[in-house]
């Protein structure tokens, strides 16, 4: 079985060149289940070349810290070990100025060809247009990410979930299909040992946001905690899913975020196995939202900033922004959640001490933002700032998009006016009371 060509996009031919096939691993770091390696070894195997796999760490990402970095790299030991497995060699290279890196690697070893991760956000794109100018080789890129390839859904930015669903529900029976097996490699290259110890001792400078120690890192992991949440949570996750307080959630998004489980093969699973209840509303937010976010980042180059807002929200922004605000928070004062809200004060503790949030309460969180904040533009600012720093699924389109329909409209509708927040949708204290159990939850995540 092929890889389907409309995963791929074509960056750059050169049909006829002999020399490595390099897959240049970033989004998706995973070995099973990955259409990006998959797609690199049939290119290796038509030009019969030999097969790599190489990884560039940045230690200074951005907004990357101590509690991102070891989540990856316990993960990435595993790419390794399971590519070993495989005969296929793994190559570490770390360097503040990643293209650099990666381009004397492929002088170095005499690369023909090389297949990079579809990412939408504009770094990550930045430097597969590096990668574009160095001459003498091809490059393609693959979206292993989606289920069915953002450049290909939908060529500009979709209004809303209503609007990119019907596109994907249309092309999901072509996409949605079982993976094809990697097969051994018989070319004999080694790589060369990559000392784990040192990286992580080189890493200790970043930002000291504590690792998280709750959550296994890794595919194996990743597939675990898939099968305990069909095993045990799916059947009443469409009725506890809005509630921060039940612990319904998969706890995927992490995994998700890392490329350490396709989403893919997620799909595929809840559909095999799931018992009934939970599984639609589970996947319209697996596949809808999730593509939904990527479309948003890749086809909008202002996702992070209010000029990304639609127009409506950009309008109304300016008729409030001298409206009076009852509260006012520093930066410091919202990290060290110090406001006079309880729930979104254990919000924000459950972000720093776990890595992660509810989505309903991470709804309520940014929202809290615009309203405690001086300007629209500083509530997006500090939103963006915490999540990228503690969230583990932080520094992605879905917090960039999330984060955008909570502060700014994107992907929703006007609403009816009200000070600070115009037509921008509004979520009160009072309404968390009558939907979950807000005390619970605070008891739960409380200093």
């Amino acid at each position: 079985m092929e890889v389907d060509v409309r995963r791929v996009i074509v960056r750059k031919d050169y049909p006829g060149r002999k020399g490595l096939v390099v897959y240049r691993m970033s989004r998706d770091q995973r070995v099973d289940d990955n259409w990006a390696l998959l797609f690199a070894q049939q290119l290796a195997d038509v030009k019969n070349e030999g097969l790599a796999v190489v990884f560039t760490l940045v230690p200074h990402y951005p907004n990357a810290n101590r509690r991102h970095f070891d989540f990856m790299i316990r993960g990435l030991k595993q790419v390794e070990k399971h590519l070993a497995a495989k005969n296929i060699p793994f190559f570490l290279l770390m360097d503040e100025q990643p293209m650099s890196a990666f381009a004397d690697f492929i002088r170095e070893y005499d690369v023909s060809a090389v297949v990079s991760d579809f990412d939408p956000l504009r770094h990550k794109q930045a430097w597969n247009k590096m990668i574009d100018t160095i001459d003498a080789i091809a490059h393609y890129e693959v979206d292993a990410h989606n289920i069915v390839p953002c450049h290909f859904v939908s060529r500009k930015v979709e209004f809303g979930a209503y609007t990119l669903r019907p596109k994907i529900k249309r092309l999901l029976p072509d996409f949605l299909t079982e993976f094809p097996e990697l097969h051994p490699q018989t070319v004999q290259m080694k790589a060369h040992p990559i000392d784990w110890v040192g990286i992580k001792t080189m890493l200790s400078h970043s930002e000291n946001v504590e690792p998280v120690n709750w959550l296994q890192s890794g595919e194996e992991a990743a597939k675990t905690v898939l099968d305990q949440f069909i095993a045990t949570k799916l059947s009443h996750y469409d009725e506890q899913r809005n509630h921060p307080e039940a612990d319904g959630q998969s706890h995927l998004s992490p995994y998700l975020h890392f490329g350490q489980i396709a989403a893919q093969r997620v799909a595929l699973e809840i559909i095999r196995n799931a018992p009934p209840g939970g599984q639609e509303a589970f996947l319209e937010e697996l596949i809808v939202r999730r593509e939904l976010a990527d479309n948003f980042c890749y086809y909008n180059p202002l996702y992070d900033q209010t000029g990304g807002f639609p127009e409506w929200a950009k309008k109304d922004m300016e008729l409030h922004r001298n409206d009076v605000r009852l509260y006012l928070y520093t930066r410091e004062e919202l990290e060290n959640g110090e406001t006079h809200d309880p729930l979104w004060n254990a919000a924000q503790r459950e972000l720093t001490v776990r890595g992660k949030m509810h989505g309903y309460l991470r709804m309520y969180w940014a929202k809290k933002l615009l309203e405690w904040t001086a300007s629209p533009e500083e509530a997006l600012q500090h939103a963006i700032y915490l999540n990228d720093k503690y969230s583990l699924d932080g520094r992605d389109p879905n917090g960039y998009a999330g984060i955008a329909w909570s502060i700014g409209g994107v992907h929703d509708r006007a609403w009816f006016p009200r000070p600070v927040f115009g037509k921008i949708r509004y979520m009160s204290l009072s309404g968390c009371f009558a939907k979950f159990d807000v005390d619970q939850y605070i008891r739960e995540h409380s200093k």
